[in-house]
């Protein structure tokens, strides 16, 4: 029975991996997913027939109570709040973690058996990197939905506390480990490092809310691990380390684009200072509108579109899709610029533009996209902000010292849509509002892309 089973798992750690190679890419994604769901449905079936089960009647309860939520957040959640929904299930990954280890210490403690050091090192690590991951995906959730300001929050000593909370978890590791009876020395560990989650997240403004999503799911992935060791589950451990892993590689390609180091997003704060921006603006806005905008875009050979947050909020995916229809059955050519931290977790502008049915060729990187802006005609800025700051370049120190960013400023024309002057997550005025050649388009980015598409029609 045990080489079924563990054949089993194997396979579904191939569906695991072949699940992740799928979601590298927009094309695959899909069935990337569905190898991932498979792979998942194999290990929980195997791992039912292969466990002692005290009573199926409980489990098939969480079944129908966890499918029933899950129906229920898949039919109500836009895909505006995707990025939330994402860190809800981080941190109820790590939080899962935390409760099923500390059940495991104390089953052992109730049967008096002596626990592994294996055991005892693991619910330990599973406890302290579970409940750090819950509490933080928590105040992520609370950033990302407005419930708490996604400003910094200024702590005094914040990392001296952080250093303090994270040594006395240590210390409690270490006496669960040498004295595994003590059952309530664990419940106290996952306090502690409770409070380390909260203090940890934050100070840390809504512009690094993507890198902060990603590492907390890489969390969520070793306290699974963690989890695994402790409930002798191989395929538990196989999935928690290649979640844990390529959390880890994610997070590192976007520190990466948004030229920072882990421990400046973790401890520098950014976000949290709004520059005035009298000096960048005053007097050199020129605002337009969509009938000028349509005159621009008939004109134009090559367009591209340059998505941020803001179309996200304003649910413009479907309005772009039908401009760059009507846009290329008149000969026009149109790509998207897509930068590596735009939105509010890896990939949201891929997703809501997959959504609409953009193709998928369609949409460029960064790296692809940015020798082109100088042979564009009209580049449309829709709700980005400081992914497009020029700022970025010549500033030497701030929230966007040295980020790559959009060359859209290189193109003839830019046309920014947008509700307002106001900075983005970085809190830096913006220079390419002010620029000579772009033009403010204030509104709402679906009915500004829609009345953009009837005056195109009307022409």
């Amino acid at each position: 029975m045990n080489i079924g089973i563990n054949i089993g798992y194997l396979v579904a750690a191939a569906l695991f991996i072949f699940g992740l190679k799928g979601l590298s890419h927009p094309r695959t994604a899909v069935r990337g997913n569905l190898l991932g769901a498979t792979g998942m449905l194999l290990a929980v079936v195997l791992t039912l027939l292969d466990r002692q089960i005290i009573s199926f009647e409980w489990i098939l309860v969480g079944l129908v109570i966890g499918a029933g939520f899950g129906v229920i957040l898949a039919v109500k959640v836009q895909m505006t709040q995707m990025p939330q929904l994402v860190a809800l299930f981080n941190g109820f990954g790590g939080g899962a973690s935390a409760l099923v280890a500390g059940a495991a210490l104390i089953e052992a403690a109730l049967l008096t058996t002596a626990p592994s050091t294996q055991m005892t090192v693991s619910t330990a690590a599973s406890g302290l990197i579970g409940a750090v991951t819950f509490w933080g995906s928590l105040i992520a959730f609370g950033k990302l939905q407005g419930i708490i300001s996604s400003k910094p929050a200024k702590i005094p000593a914040h990392q001296l506390l952080n250093g303090i909370l994270l040594l006395a978890s240590l210390g409690l590791g270490a006496l669960i480990v040498l004295d595994p009876s003590a059952t309530w020395v664990y419940w106290i560990l996952v306090a502690v490092a409770s409070a380390l989650g909260v203090l940890m997240v934050m100070p840390i403004g809504g512009a690094d809310m993507p890198v902060v999503i990603s590492l907390l799911n890489s969390f969520s992935g070793l306290a699974a691990a963690a989890t695994g060791f402790v409930l002798l589950n191989n395929v538990l451990i196989i999935s928690g380390s290649l979640v844990g892993a390529s959390g880890l590689i994610l997070t590192n390609l976007m520190c990466k684009a948004m030229n920072r180091s882990l421990g400046n997003v973790l401890f520098g704060g950014v976000g949290g200072t709004i520059a005035a921006a009298d000096d960048v603006y005053a007097g050199k806005i020129k605002s337009t509108s969509p009938d000028e905008v349509a005159m621009l875009l008939e004109g134009a050979r090559r367009v591209v579109i340059v998505p941020g947050y803001g179309m996200a909020v304003a649910q413009a995916q479907y309005a772009v899709r039908d401009l760059t229809n009507l846009l290329e059955s008149r000969g026009t050519e149109v790509e998207f610029g897509i930068h590596p931290v735009a939105g509010r977790m890896p990939g949201h502008m891929n997703v809501l533009l997959a959504e609409a049915n953009i193709p998928y060729d369609k949409l460029k990187t960064m790296e692809e996209i940015n020798p082109t802006f100088e042979q564009t005609d009209v580049v449309i800025v829709l709700g980005a902000n400081d992914t497009v700051n020029p700022a970025a370049r010549e500033a030497d120190s701030g929230p966007l010292a040295g980020m790559p960013i959009l060359d859209v400023d290189k193109a003839r024309t830019v046309v920014v849509i947008k509700r307002s002057l106001s900075p983005g997550f970085a809190g830096v005025p913006n220079p390419l509002f002010a620029a000579d050649n772009t033009l403010m388009l204030f509104g709402d980015g679906k009915q500004m892309v829609t009345e953009i598409i009837a005056a195109l029609k009307e022409a």
